[in-house]
């Protein structure tokens, strides 16, 4: 076998996302937050999402690992569920005071992360990174939605 299957760009950008993801759980955890808890943090901070429907959406996982994230959030104080006055079976999730005065603290952790990883990296490397990653994950998105509607 003449290709080194450590060396292919799956396993290098897995490696490379368990190492941002160990350097991020360091520096957030003694601010109070998870890593994996970043795309509802964002999400709910931003306006993008406010159910748990649309933050499973929004951070591309399922309903019931969201359901049980947010649950943690919620007993550590994160966030708070009120009822959606449109529609009574369902409720809308706002950070709370503690999350929203957090976040600012624990986003700088999370840039000053990424300018010590990427070290060496010019500003323009830098962003032909996130391009091609951007690239790369909308691929996996379309393999994965083919797959699935032809599984259907």
């Amino acid at each position: 076998m003449d290709e080194d299957v450590l060396s292919t760009p799956g396993h290098l950008i897995s490696l490379a996302a368990r190492g941002f993801a160990r350097l991020s759980e360091s520096r957030l955890k003694p601010l109070g937050f998870g890593v994996g808890q970043l795309p509802v943090l964002v999400a709910l901070q931003n306006g993008k999402a406010s159910t748990q429907r649309d933050l499973a959406r929004f951070a591309r996982v399922e309903q019931p690992p969201m359901a049980q994230m947010l649950a943690r959030m919620e007993r550590d104080g994160l966030i708070e569920r009120t009822p959606d006055p449109a529609d009574g079976r369902s409720s809308r999730i706002v950070l709370t005071k503690v999350a929203r005065e957090g976040m600012p603290e624990a986003i700088a952790a999370l840039f000053q992360g990424n300018r010590e990883a990427l070290t060496g990296f010019t500003d323009a490397e830098a962003g032909q990174l996130v391009d091609l990653l951007t690239r790369l994950i909308e691929n996996l998105d379309q393999i994965a939605n083919a797959e699935a509607s032809s599984g259907d």
